[in-house]
């Protein structure tokens, strides 16, 4: 063989064991990637981790912490509000009821014509209204006048058989999802506005009072009977169809939970027992925390970057405003200390809030064999084009240990309230079911967090007890039930009975 030949053979085989190095570096590298990656997801899934014997302490710390806050005000960081809600819908309530449904940009008005017991609810029509911009931030008369003038057009759309007794004020309920305190059934100061509305000059007023005065001014005839919040209204809407309704939680968005209480086990309560001896309690459960609750820095950051650092620690662990940016920090995370999506961190992972829980949700049940799903939102909503069906699996595993911990600590709240009713026992001969009405996007669309909490539920009550709770889906609240508060605290309960 020639010189040169040798020479080329060299060069050559140099040249082959050079790429095989840099191949062998390139997947030592992308390896010790790979493992860091592992490393700091098996971290968060250890931190996120509910063993039952942890559930069971959150429930009882629910438990002690209503206990607290039931006895006095600021007693706790549940604020176990009293709603004068004492009258829920038996099923016997007939009429043309009203509905008022202010929580956001939009509102809702509604008529529902209820028929007794036989009938229910016979028809029922609503009417979406969207608020103008400038209205959010105006002044009370402003606003109020607004709402009142679409109700009054709605009240002028009552059709065939749709009439109230010409002898007879129409009656309303009003929804208000914003921070007041209430002083009886019908009416409540506010407190605060929030999402996104600022008007000063309704800040201490009564609600009530305000709209009422809109309506007077032109010429309406209506009686608000009910002030209530959406959580209410949904346990009033579970009571109507099914009596052994004794809670209702909200999990959506946000999340919170009423329930009905003896009014003797109320000790701030300090006015006359109501006749019906019960009191539903807005809990406002999103605002609970626990040193048993399993939280990461992940959590702790975000808190910290909120509106309202320090509060609604349990909202923010387990309600849908929250669920999808904890998935994008743990994979912001991973980007940056892994380079989990390549050597760049992908710029939108670092946006806030741009990871929603709706399509998290959809990412976790996405059941095509590339993943197709999870392929699709990581390059629609983070720009993060061509991920390989390993990088998928880990998205996947990352929702579904996002999901499973609040999933699993909604059903420890439930246990929690169960236990302050005494209901989370079987009692020698008792049969007595107990039916949780719940609602929410969160809990109605996002189907593993629903079916995760019942068996999380049925796991901690054990097989007997759990036979006797169940969980019922109890559709819009906010709306029918206000309506149906107003029906069963209205002001002709005497005349009708």
């Amino acid at each position: 063989m020639g010189k040169v030949a040798v020479g080329a053979a060299v060069v050559c085989a140099a040249t082959v064991c050079a790429a095989a190095v840099l191949i062998a570096r390139h997947r030592m590298r992308s390896s010790g990637r790979w493992a860091r990656a592992m490393a700091i997801l098996r971290e968060f899934e250890e931190k996120c981790g509910t063993p039952l014997s942890k559930l069971r302490q959150v429930a009882d710390a629910m438990t002690v912490e209503m206990h607290a806050g039931l006895a006095s005000e600021g007693g706790s960081k549940l604020k176990m509000i009293i709603s004068y809600v004492d009258n829920l819908p038996t099923g016997d309530e007939k009429g043309l009821f009203y509905a008022l449904d202010l929580g956001g940009t939009n509102f809702r008005v509604l008529r529902v014509q209820l028929g007794g017991k036989d009938k229910r609810v016979v028809k029922q029509e609503f009417e979406e209204v969207s608020i103008p911009p400038h209205l959010m931030v105006g002044n009370s008369d402003a606003l109020f006048d607004y709402i009142a003038a679409a109700l009054a057009k709605f009240v002028a759309t009552e059709g065939e058989g749709l009439h109230v007794s010409p002898v007879r004020q129409r009656e309303l309920g009003f929804t208000f999802s914003f921070p007041v305190r209430q002083s009886s059934i019908a009416s409540g100061t506010l407190i605060k506005w929030t999402k996104g509305f600022s008007i000063e000059d309704a800040v201490g007023q009564d609600v009530v009072g305000e709209l009422t005065k809109a309506m007077e001014r032109i010429g309406l005839d209506m009686r608000v009977s009910a002030l209530v919040n959406d959580t209410i209204g949904t346990l009033a809407g579970g009571r109507y169809y099914n009596q052994d309704v004794v809670a209702a939680v909200i999990l959506g968005t946000g999340t919170n939970a009423a329930y009905v209480e003896r009014a003797q086990s109320i000790p701030k309560w300090h006015g006359l027992l109501p006749r019906s001896g019960d009191m539903v309690i807005n809990m406002e459960w999103g605002n609970f925390r626990s040193s048993h609750l399993p939280l990461t820095e992940y959590d702790q950051v975000l808190d910290a970057e909120s509106l309202n650092p320090g509060e609604q620690i349990f909202e923010k662990i387990i309600s849908g405003m929250y669920l999808g940016d904890i998935v994008r920090r743990v994979l912001c995370r991973m980007a940056e200390e892994a380079d989990f999506f390549g050597d760049t961190v992908p710029p939108k992972l670092k946006i806030p809030f741009i990871l929603r829980t709706p399509d998290m949700s959809a990412m976790h049940h996405d059941t095509s064999p590339d993943l197709r799903v999870v392929g699709s939102k990581l390059k629609d909503i983070l720009d993060i084009p061509n991920t390989s069906l390993k990088t998928r699996k880990v998205v996947i595993e990352l929702c579904d240990i996002v999901a499973t911990r609040g999933a699993r600590l909604s059903a420890a709240g439930i246990l929690g309230i169960l236990k302050k009713l005494g209901r989370d026992t079987m009692k020698e001969g008792d049969k007595q079911n107990s039916v949780i009405a719940l609602d929410g996007g969160l809990f109605e669309h996002y189907t593993e967090f629903r079916t995760c909490l019942e068996s999380t539920l049925k796991e901690l009550l054990g097989a007997e007890v759990s036979d006797n709770i169940v969980i019922e889906h109890s559709n819009d609240g906010s709306g029918v039930g206000a309506a149906l508060l107003a029906a069963s605290h209205s002001q002709y309960l005497e005349e009708d009975s």
